[in-house]
């Protein structure tokens, strides 16, 4: 499954202009800049719910998420495993299957709305206007197809190319995304790959469309650190030659501090804090945000002590808590609301909002970052 399959109408019977494939570079402004980009979102999501039908009961999976995505932007989706970050990405393109999942609230692309669309409009959606890079090459790629026709299989069906032009341009993607000695990699299988090399394919599979979104769905998850820097500037770069809006989902920290501009933490399906990535590190205001950088390891320091961590576990997606769904793991605690009252998502800073009790008293504290001698670029 690489996420490219599905027939191309140029997207005009869909309502909508179709960006041309030579338009001219956006320049990323990765790295942290506070401000968003301008121009109107291309997409929109508003009040999105993600539930599963279990023996249990609703598994409520996602809950009332709410951001946009502004062209050559990078937006950082942050979290723990099984905070709903992958399956929120899922839902943008109807991969959930439908039942046992339900999916409610808006997702608008460029206008329009994806939740309730039909099979054939969201398969002209795939790969196409949005494509997603999955977190695992080897279980995403097809291990008996040639890679070539994998990569070609989307701009064939998508921007009607003929063989030899979806060849030609499958050559200058694989040359673009670091593959040496492209024309003969065409013919060679995913197992022939590295790890690296197999990412870098999905990626070239990913922008074989030129898409307006790219997920990337913890693309660098699986590969040492010299290679996920490397992954991590390819995507910056074809980015900045495209201008695609870029939504990374990750649980490292790490890697968001040079790659995004703004930075989305994700806790029990709900969105606790979002800000510019500097904003973020200098002055998290919500006590999960603090656990997970005090949780960063420093490069350098030596300790008798262990990395610090955050207590207890998520809370089951099937019995959420009444109240603040972290309430149970926080360290603060001491208001009386947080067991019965679910703490709405408030602007705490220009484009920083938090859904705490303690945004103010948080902001007295030294950033855990910062603290530690880390510098964010």
């Amino acid at each position: 499954m690489n996420g490219s399959t599905g027939a191309r109408d140029d997207g005009r019977d869909r309502g909508l202009p179709r960006q041309d494939a030579t338009r001219a570079p956006i320049a990323s402004t990765g790295g942290g800049t506070a401000g968003r980009p301008s121009g109107d979102p291309v997409l929109e999501v508003e009040d999105l719910r993600v539930s599963f039908g279990t023996r249990r009961g609703r598994a409520e999976v996602v809950n009332g998420v709410t951001y946009d995505l502004h062209p050559g932007e990078t937006v950082a989706l942050v979290g723990e495993s099984g905070s709903g970050k992958s399956v929120s990405s899922l839902a943008l393109l109807g991969l959930l299957p439908t039942p046992p999942a339900r999916v409610e609230g808006s997702i608008r692309l460029e206008g329009q709305q994806l939740v309730g669309a039909s099979d054939d409009a969201l398969r002209n959606v795939r790969g196409n206007d949005i494509a997603m890079i999955f977190q695992d090459p080897m279980t995403s790629l097809n291990p008996v197809m040639p890679i070539g026709r994998q990569v070609t299989e989307g701009m064939r069906l998508h921007l009607g190319l003929s063989a030899k032009e979806a060849r030609d341009r499958a050559v200058d993607l694989l040359t673009r995304v670091g593959i040496p000695s492209p024309e003969k990699r065409l013919e060679d299988y995913p197992h022939q790959f590295s790890g690296g090399m197999r990412q870098r394919v999905m990626i070239a599979i990913g922008l074989a469309c030129d898409p307006t979104v790219l997920i990337a769905d913890e693309p660098t998850t699986a590969l040492d650190v010299t290679i996920q820097a490397q992954i991590v500037e390819l995507v910056q770069q074809l980015q900045a030659d495209t201008g695609t809006a870029v939504l990374w989902i990750t649980h490292d920290l790490g890697v968001v501090a040079g790659l995004a501009d703004r930075v989305m933490v994700m806790y029990a399906g709900r969105i606790v804090e979002e800000a510019p990535v500097d904003a973020l590190y200098d002055d998290p205001r919500h006590p999960y945000t603090r656990g997970l950088l005090a949780s960063l390891p420093v490069l350098g320091e030596t300790t008798d002590e262990g990395l610090e961590s955050i207590p207890g576990l998520p809370p089951d997606p099937v019995a959420m808590p009444p109240g603040c769904p972290f309430w149970p793991r926080c360290t603060v605690r001491d208001d009386p609301r947080c067991e019965h009252e679910a703490p709405p998502l408030l602007e705490v800073g220009p484009g920083h909002r938090a859904a705490t009790f303690y945004a103010e008293a948080m902001a007295e504290l030294p950033s855990p970052v910062r603290d530690a001698g880390v510098e964010t670029p």
